[in-house]
């Protein structure tokens, strides 16, 4: 299914749409050029061939030291029974007011808006054009992003130790 998949793909939307594919693990997963996410995310749900109907997670992985995070989309086929994972790859200075931006997918599956505002509050990843995107575990004044492996615990908050 992956090389006729990634045929269709290079041929419905552009060549330069999957970066690379990763075979190892149980599960295929492509490597996705973030400016051509929501174009194919639009297609994989929507082509009659696939029908990738559910958006089952979304998931930030952090790789410190490297200046990088991964995004990562599972996504299933009801009908087809079939599963497909995307992953892409972000740079980042690990600044807190510099965070690596993705584009939202609310708008294709509505299961993202929760799974976005979880990896936007816990790791830090923007996803522009999301409807409400604002802390969902944190409070709001939080400080910092508390899985990113980089995070150091603050002492208090609000006058209130921490540890």
């Amino acid at each position: 299914m992956i090389q006729q998949l990634i045929k269709d793909i290079e041929e419905h939307i552009n060549p330069k749409v999957v970066l690379e594919v990763q075979e190892i693990g149980l599960q295929s997963a492509l490597y996705i050029d973030p400016s051509y996410l929501k174009k194919l995310c639009y297609f994989l749900r929507d082509d009659q061939k696939y029908y990738f109907d559910f958006l089952a997670n979304i998931t930030a992985v952090d790789y410190f030291p490297e200046h990088y995070f991964e995004v990562v989309y599972n996504l299933t086929s009801i009908p087809y029974q079939k599963q497909l994972t995307l992953k892409v790859k972000v740079e980042s200075s690990r600044e807190l007011d510099s965070l690596p931006e993705v584009p939202s997918v609310c708008e294709i599956w509505r299961t993202a808006d929760w799974h976005e505002r979880e990896a936007f509050d816990l790791m830090g990843i923007f996803f522009t054009d999301h409807p409400d995107l604002r802390r969902i575990l944190m409070p709001e004044d939080w400080v910092g992003y508390p899985l990113r492996k980089d995070y150091q615990d603050p002492e208090t908050y609000h006058n209130i130790p921490v540890k």
